[in-house]
């Protein structure tokens, strides 16, 4: 027996066919497809900006610093690739893959389209933490440069928490409720970010850039920090994709298999609130990444989250990385929150995906 994806969305079922062949020959057609637009759209946003770089000069500036290659561009050209450009395009990159690895991880895992950590209220108790970091613990020499991370994962780990305790009831959370439990959920840790602006004085500017979520004047140290998180995390999860495909069937098929369910979905979205978390204590809240991208992912490639979770990375990172892009071309001499670009898309499909379960008025499974 193997697993066959259904032409249902969500929807895992046994067949005695053997689709092997077939399947790994569209991974690899996803996957390289996917991969060389990646790289295209690299080149492209080096060359998109204030100072428009053609993408031949680009790629030339890039290879200066190879040997025996002929040296490109002036000072300043290369100082905009390489200092200015080149940093926030790979920080778009690694944020949009961990933010869209963490929503296939929580639609897997709850088995729940509308399931990601904005919607959830992960993000915004991670920018609580974030902004409690920078008001009272910044110049802790103790945890130094690890009390923003740390405090921002305390924080999506608490939401996370309070989200799934509020939605519970009699052992189930339907996905009206988990809705309901993260608009709860952000409104009071809401609130609690306002009083926190209130008394920040001039720290009030650093914390509202967690509230709105941006890439501006990031360097490679940023980049940096957040790589051992989005090694350690995709890793973990790419390890779970037949545990996630199982728990697709249901959790009572996936006890009888012998999997310990609870201690599974623990560690998951553990992983998938770190990665969350790592993010935002870096750029800010960025919403609906982790929503449209596994989503519509889904859809094309089906559920099974070997080929799903890796294409949904790819994607993720393509995705934030031309939001980006346009969040600082599309009003001349003037930048957006990248967090606008993304609600702007986000906010109408979140809308479509609640109002069409709606209408089919029952729960819709994986």
């Amino acid at each position: 027996m193997v697993w066959k994806v259904s032409l249902k969305p969500y929807t895992l079922i046994y067949s005695s066919k053997m689709t092997t062949d077939k399947k790994r020959t569209k991974h690899l057609i996803w996957t390289g497809g996917l991969l060389s637009l990646l790289l295209l759209s690299i080149l492209a946003s080096m060359s998109i900006g204030s100072v428009h770089l053609p993408i031949g000069l680009s790629l030339r500036i890039l290879l200066n610093y190879l040997p025996f290659m002929p040296q490109a561009g002036t000072p300043v050209q290369n100082a905009i690739v390489w200092d200015l450009r080149l940093p926030r395009i790979f920080l778009a990159i690694v944020v949009g893959a961990m933010l869209s690895a963490s929503g296939v991880a929580f639609q897997g895992i709850l088995r729940n389209p509308l399931a990601d950590p904005y919607i959830l209220g992960v993000s915004v108790g991670a920018a609580l933490g974030a902004a409690t970091s920078i008001l009272f613990f910044q110049n802790t020499s103790f945890l130094g440069q690890l009390s923003l991370p740390l405090f921002s994962f305390a924080g999506g780990v608490i939401s996370l928490v309070l989200v799934l305790v509020l939605s519970e009831y009699h052992g189930r959370r339907e996905r009206e409720s988990l809705i309901l439990a993260g608009v709860v959920l952000q409104s009071f840790v809401g609130a609690f970010l306002s009083f926190l602006i209130a008394i920040a004085g001039h720290q009030m500017q650093e914390i509202v850039f967690w509230m709105m979520g941006s890439l501006a004047n990031r360097s490679w140290s940023d980049v940096a920090i957040l790589i051992p998180y989005f090694v350690l995390g995709i890793s973990y999860l790419l390890l779970q994709y037949h545990d996630l495909n199982v728990i697709a069937l249901g959790e009572r098929a996936a006890t009888h298999l012998g999997m310990e369910v609870e201690k599974k979905k623990i560690w998951t979205l553990v992983v998938g609130t770190l990665l969350t978390a790592a993010a935002v204590s870096v750029v800010g809240i960025i919403g609906f990444v982790g929503l449209i991208v596994p989503h519509l992912m889904r859809l094309l490639v089906g559920p099974d989250h070997r080929i799903l979770l890796p294409l949904s990375t790819v994607v993720g990172a393509i995705f934030l990385l031309w939001s980006d892009t346009i969040a600082r071309t599309i009003i001349p001499s003037q930048e957006l929150p990248i967090g606008v670009i993304t609600a702007f898309v986000g906010a109408p499909f979140f809308a479509y995906l609640l109002k069409k379960g709606l209408r089919r008025g029952k729960r819709e499974s994986f």
